[in-house]
């Protein structure tokens, strides 16, 4: 099997080194408007080769690692692959993408979000076990074609993913509390960080909870600007919960009361229950 990789970078150019370690991938074609990204997937051995889009199209999966609006672009570009040819999307946002797909290739394209980004993005942040052990969501996968569903389900499953299926409205509205609220409240606290505070300070007192809570501003503002964009709604709603929570702890902060405080801080204690 061939592969096409649209976008190679911290997802893409990880996919990349885990597809080298599946007996039936025999090249990985690499494909990015952008030349340095490209010169860097050559070099770290991430592709085998960067190719033009004509040879894109006719590889046996073709995998969109670009942000969702390039995503919904390139698909029109794609309306006359092969019957046999398997495409993927690894975008934040599903529903989008779904509605915009071409009917001439929506059996062909298998709706997808491995839940396994880092905050480093580019082709030098790559990393080959990147997947393993993550959830991988599979959207709306009764409208994909037998041949392609199950392709891309062994493709993932051989990845070591751990596969979730659900409707592509259901993922975006929880992608955006768990995902994209995160990633926005985080560049928020960076910023207000920035506005306030010197960097000898900021070097001298960050310490653990503050690099933790400021990490995910490291992320790519392109991609997440992108993924705002398309999630918006569903954002919007969870800033508004979020925004009510906030405004009644600081509500007990300021009036003084500490039993509704510690409550809160009890509650909210309950959510690494889960993870244990």
């Amino acid at each position: 099997m061939n592969v096409g990789i649209v976008g190679i970078g911290l997802m893409g150019g990880s996919l990349a080194l885990s597809l080298r370690e599946l007996n039936y991938v025999d090249k990985i074609y690499g494909s990015d408007h952008n030349k340095e990204h490209c010169e860097s997937a050559i070099k770290l051995n991430l592709v085998d080769e960067i190719v033009d889009f004509e040879t894109i199209t006719k590889c046996d999966l073709i995998v969109l690692a670009v942000p969702v609006n390039g995503v919904i672009s390139i698909l029109k570009e794609l309306v006359h692959v092969d019957e046999s040819t398997t495409i993927i999307d690894l975008g934040s946002t599903k529903k989008i993408i779904v509605d915009n797909v071409p009917p001439q290739i929506r059996e062909n394209f298998v709706a997808l979000h491995p839940m396994a980004g880092r905050e480093n993005f580019g082709p030098q942040a790559a990393i080959k076990d990147l997947y393993k052990d993550s959830v991988v969501v599979f959207c709306d996968i009764e409208n994909s074609a037998q041949l392609h569903r199950d392709r891309a389900i062994k493709i993932f499953t051989d990845l070591k993913m751990k596969l979730h299926y659900m409707e592509a409205d259901a993922h975006d509205r929880h992608a955006a509390f768990i995902s994209h609220m995160p990633h926005l409240i985080s560049y928020s606290i960076a910023n207000t960080v920035l506005a306030q505070e010197d960097k000898h300070s900021i070097l001298t007192l960050a310490a653990g909870g503050f690099r933790s809570m400021s990490r995910l501003a490291k992320s790519s503002p392109n991609m997440w600007e992108d993924i705002f964009r398309q999630n918006k709604k569903n954002l919007v709603e969870a800033l508004d919960l979020f925004e009510a929570e906030l405004k009644n702890l600081r509500q007990d902060v300021e009036s003084e009361k500490w039993d509704d405080v510690n409550n809160s801080l009890k509650n909210a204690n309950k959510l690494y229950d889960i993870f244990s």
